[in-house]
């Protein structure tokens, strides 16, 4: 059979990619609790479905297999050992524990259909839900304006952070933020228990029970040989570090991380909201995270001489050291914006950096971002726009929204 997880580069013509459509969960967004769960403004549903089907049509007619996160869930959960086993590991994350309702949430999420259990989980539990007479204790039966005994999880349809692809093996991280922290727990649960998965034995570079966050949209395949991680607001340095450790120790073909320091602000969330690979020598930038003359601080981390050590070194110039990493002559970086300083930041903040690669030099992008568009195609750059008045709502682009599992190797 052959490998279900092969990601060797950001550019690799993409074979299959792991999707979540929004559902109910979008719905149980409100005002009072849009901080809590992440978000700035309340989506439409219907409108968020259309433009994530569109986006998703867009990719199956460039022949990409697109396979979604709900349906690989229920699938998984088809043994009722492992359903009870997750139904319990997601209640004490989302600790229905400490509420005293577990075991009424329990036998409710039991009683349901494996593709309803999965839905009910992803879109929350409302205390409405659970009848009157279940509620025994004092604390349940007190007016209590906090709606939900399991919180939804609206931010599931950028299926980017939860987990990624390098090589053959996986990440299965810790999200930084508590409203995300269970969202990996899926990817955890296939990559065990799914047919597709389970049969090889795939690698984890990165387990979600560390204790020092890492999330996908700051992990970037450069090359066989290279990844990039943004050291940013929801990966840190120590997560880093661990991820290199395991990575070098368990496969031969990447040796060098590339560690760059972005602004630790909600702007510039993850590494791939200011930087993103559109072509063999050509990236994505907004402008605003480059210094003069393009400086930085980025830190090579590369296998110490000693087993489980590291070797790191810092470098200042991201151009340069994109050459030095992955043996390019030229590099181009391709301004979000086209460099004009608000064009830039209104654009950058609908992410328009945030391209996704399906092949070299062909990428999908918002078609809000008009002008980091027209300047993607000025440098040869194929762009396929999809709509995003809706999906743009939840501070994620089209890179965010999408996981790939599959792609071709390009050479360099």
């Amino acid at each position: 059979m052959k490998h279900p997880l092969h990601i060797t580069s950001e550019i690799g013509e993409l074979r299959t990619v792991l999707l979540h459509r929004p559902g109910k969960e979008v719905e149980n967004l409100t005002p009072e609790y849009l901080g809590r769960l992440l978000f700035d403004d309340i989506p439409y549903l219907p409108a968020v479905q259309k433009e994530h089907d569109y986006f998703a049509q867009t990719l199956r007619n460039r022949g990409i297999e697109v396979v979604y996160l709900e349906n690989l869930m229920a699938e998984t959960l088809q043994n009722d050992e492992i359903r009870e086993q997750f139904v319990e590991d997601i209640l004490k994350e989302s600790k229905a524990d400490v509420t005293g309702a577990f075991y009424h949430l329990k036998d409710y999420l039991l009683s349901l259909p494996s593709e309803q259990l999965v839905e009910k989980v992803m879109s929350g539990i409302r205390k409405s839900e659970i009848k009157e007479e279940k509620k025994i204790h004092l604390h349940e039966m007190m007016e209590d304006h906090y709606p939900f005994y399991l919180d939804p999880m609206p931010n599931l349809y950028f299926t980017r952070d939860p987990a990624a692809v390098v090589g053959n093996g996986i990440a299965i991280n810790r999200m930084s933020r508590g409203a995300r922290r269970r969202e990996s727990l899926f990817m955890e649960y296939i990559i065990r228990f799914h047919p597709r998965f389970a049969s090889h034995d795939i690698p984890v570079w990165f387990d979600r029970n560390y204790r020092f966050s890492m999330e996908g949209g700051d992990i970037l395949v450069l090359s066989k040989h290279v990844v990039a991680i943004g050291i940013s607001e929801r990966t840190t340095a120590q997560a880093v570090e661990e991820f290199a450790k395991n990575l070098f120790a368990g496969q031969q073909d990447i040796r060098q991380v590339m560690a760059v320091e972005i602004p630790k602000t909600r702007a510039f969330m993850h590494l791939d909201t200011v930087f993103t690979m559109v072509d063999r020598n050509k990236f994505s930038v907004h402008p605003a995270i480059l210094g003069p003359q393009g400086e930085m601080r980025i830190f090579l981390l590369e296998p110490g001489e000693e087993e489980g050590t590291l070797r790191i070194s810092e470098r200042h110039n991201l151009i340069d050291t994109l050459k030095e990493v992955l043996g390019l002559e030229e590099v181009v970086l391709i301004p979000c914006g086209n460099g004009d300083p608000i064009a830039a930041a209104r654009e950058q903040w609908n992410d328009g950096s945030n391209t996704l690669a399906i092949a070299p030099g062909v990428v999908v992008t918002y078609d809000r971002n008009y002008v980091t568009n027209q300047v993607l195609r000025e440098h040869g750059i194929e762009v396929i726009e999809v709509p995003s008045s809706e999906l743009a709502r939840g501070r994620g682009g089209p890179r965010c929204m999408s996981m790939p599992l599959v792609r071709e190797d390009v050479t360099f």
